[in-house]
């Protein structure tokens, strides 16, 4: 065997080993660089929700989950609007001045549209889901009660605009998500746009 044909097969088993090698990182590299990247389950809690709401009636509330929490989407009645606009309770935040909310929900009913109501249904205070209580004067809530939310874990209030009274635990509104409207029945939660439809 002469030399030369020594350092050939040298060089081949050297290049050889080396391609194996690189092939073999590239092999375990890349599964462990794609562990990084959310999982579809994660991707798809954190997605915008697309909601039909053309069977809620007015008065009716419905739920849908968007990242992992409760959204409720209320179509508020004549009736709920007039008490809302007449109200008068002592809230902590009237005029929705603190940033719980999209520059186009900065309003009296917190709303794109006055007639439907969407909040992130988990109380300020410590996270409970307020259950709704749009009757007037329960005994159990007073007879100055107009209609709204009521937390059952601490006793804190919320109007039908999602404003916390004053005096309770809670020290904020309920917060607004980003929301947009396609078409008249149809909303996406967790999308808005710069000027909302």
């Amino acid at each position: 065997m002469s030399e030369d044909s020594g350092l050939s097969r040298r060089r081949f088993l050297n290049i050889a080993t080396s391609v194996t090698g690189a092939v073999g990182a590239v092999a375990v590299a890349v599964p462990f660089i794609s562990s990084w990247q959310p999982s579809a389950r994660a991707r798809a809690l954190g997605a915008p929700v697309e909601v039909d709401i053309s069977k809620l009636e007015d008065g009716a509330m419905m739920r849908v989950i968007w990242r992992g929490t409760p959204v409720s989407i209320l179509k508020r009645s004549p009736e709920m609007l007039n008490r809302l606009e007449n109200e008068q309770a002592d809230l902590q935040d009237r005029d929705s001045k603190q940033e719980q909310q999209p520059a186009y929900a900065q309003n009296e009913y917190r709303s794109i549209k006055p007639e439907l109501l969407v909040l992130i249904s988990n109380c300020t205070h410590l996270g409970c889901v307020p259950t709704n209580r749009f009757e007037v004067a329960p005994a159990d809530l007073g007879p100055d009660w107009v209609g709204g939310f009521f937390c059952p874990c601490h006793g804190s209030k919320f109007d039908l605009a999602g404003r916390v009274f004053s005096g309770v635990p809670a020290p904020l509104n309920l917060l607004v998500p980003p929301y947009r409207y396609v078409g008249d029945n149809v909303l996406i939660i967790g999308e808005d746009t710069e000027v909302a439809a």
